[in-house]
């Protein structure tokens, strides 16, 4: 790159500072948000609809109003190279229309700079070592290397052109520079071009890393929200559960004792009908809601009110109604005081429990305790003695308790069960409650 740079230094050096100012504003001035002003080369990253069919990136509004700015810069270097070797009386004449049509052929190549970035370079170096009026494109070949291709290649030619510049200067003497100066100045323009031209290049690559990063940012919040909604699907899920396996199990119990005592007095047996048309009312319409707030992709607490400690009266009389013995124990310093959350929960756990009492221990007492005070938490506990006979099993049995524990430990607390002391089976809960 001897020849062209040091064509740029023998009375150029003022419109290539110009240039080089306008083409850095033309680069800044393309990062704005619209298409046509950025560079083709970030156009097609960020879009593939702006690839043609040859495969390569159109070329935008902002590239046409470069090339021709840097068509026009090695034009007039050239034009001032070739007035220089007019003046020379030590170049012939001929060897001076050679070096200025080599030098025309030069500046039309920079039309290809973008598509033969490195083809380009490397036929400078050759051609700047014949012809002083090539300095101009062999410049603008130095720079688009460095912006479009990896620093080994640049910096080999760049070490090639930087090599070549006392042989070049010892064989062409600039007539208007000593020699030691001749040398300093181009191999200052050269290691210029080539950091600005990897600076714009580190701006593109900052600019498409920042979009990868977006993008990246952009997919994990999707991620996470399709995470919260699942969560919320598998929360509906385990209400689903609670709610219709009580109702479900209303009407088993009360099915059952039609089945087995069909000489029933017909005051028991329409109480028991009763029973079951309203509960399978109250689980139709419970599974109507439900299925709606799935359907939506709403939480479940958009859907309905929901059960909190003050709702376990009701829950304990409703029990009533359907033939169980329950007691319920409630020893709380200030319900009013207990977190929504944390008394559904406790609503939900005392509910789960008499459903299971009534499954597996029926006839038998169920005792439901709930004490706790702000700071010392909130223990719910559902205790039933053995049953009084035989119970057969029932399908499905240990999977609510499993969604008990999963409840109670993603409210930061705790819950066990087991068998009792006196044979029965107890669940025992307990939940935060801060102070």
């Amino acid at each position: 790159m001897a020849g062209p740079v040091a064509a740029g230094a023998a009375g150029a050096r003022g419109p290539v500072a110009g240039a080089a100012l306008s083409v850095t504003q033309a680069q800044a001035h393309g990062v704005q948000t619209r298409r046509w002003l950025l560079p083709s080369a970030l156009v097609a990253e960020l879009g593939p609809e702006q690839v043609g069919r040859s495969g390569r990136p159109r070329r935008t509004a902002r590239d046409w109003i470069v090339d021709f700015g840097c068509f026009v810069i090695a034009v007039v270097i050239g034009m001032l190279a070739a007035d220089t070797l007019t003046n020379d009386p030590n170049t012939p004449h001929s060897l001076a229309v050679a070096d200025q049509l080599v030098g025309a052929l030069a500046c039309a190549a920079v039309w290809l700079r973008r598509r033969w970035p490195l083809g380009l370079a490397v036929a400078m170096l050759s051609i700047g070592l014949l012809s002083n009026t090539a300095g101009g494109a062999g410049m603008v070949a130095l720079f688009t290397l460095a912006v479009h291709r990896p620093f080994k290649y640049v910096g080999t030619l760049a070490a090639i052109s930087l090599a070549l510049l006392p042989v070049f200067f010892w064989l062409r003497p600039d007539p208007d520079l000593p020699y030691f100066a001749s040398v300093v100045i181009t191999a200052l323009l050269t290691v210029t071009l080539v950091g600005w031209g990897m600076f714009v290049r580190s701006k593109r690559q900052l600019m498409l890393s920042l979009r990868d990063r977006a993008q990246r940012a952009e997919t994990e919040a999707a991620l996470r929200a399709e995470q919260a909604q699942r969560l919320a699907r598998e929360d509906i899920a385990r209400e689903m559960h609670d709610v219709l396996a009580h109702r479900l199990t209303l009407l088993s119990v009360h099915a059952g004792a039609l089945e087995f005592r069909p000489d029933a007095p017909r005051e028991e047996v329409a109480r028991a009908a009763g029973v079951i048309r309203e509960s399978a009312h109250e689980a139709l319409q419970d599974l109507r809601e439900i299925i709606g707030v799935l359907r939506t992709g709403d939480s479940d607490d958009a859907g309905r009110p929901q059960p909190t400690l003050a709702a376990l009266d009701g829950l304990v009389s409703e029990s009533r109604s359907a033939g169980m013995k329950v007691a319920l124990d409630n020893r709380v310093t200030d319900p009013a005081a207990v977190p929504a959350s944390v008394g559904r929960t406790a609503y939900r756990i005392a509910q789960e429990g008499l459903t299971n009492a009534r499954k597996h221990a029926p006839g038998a007492e169920v005792t439901v305790s709930v004490s706790g005070a702000p700071g010392d938490g909130l223990t719910v506990v559902v205790h039933n003695p053995a049953p009084p006979g035989e119970v057969p099993h029932v399908p499905g049995s240990g999977q609510g308790l499993i969604g008990l524990t999963e409840r109670a430990t993603l409210a930061g607390g705790r819950l066990a069960h087991g068998g009792a002391g006196d044979g029965g089976f107890e669940v025992r809960a307990w939940l935060p409650w801060g102070g």
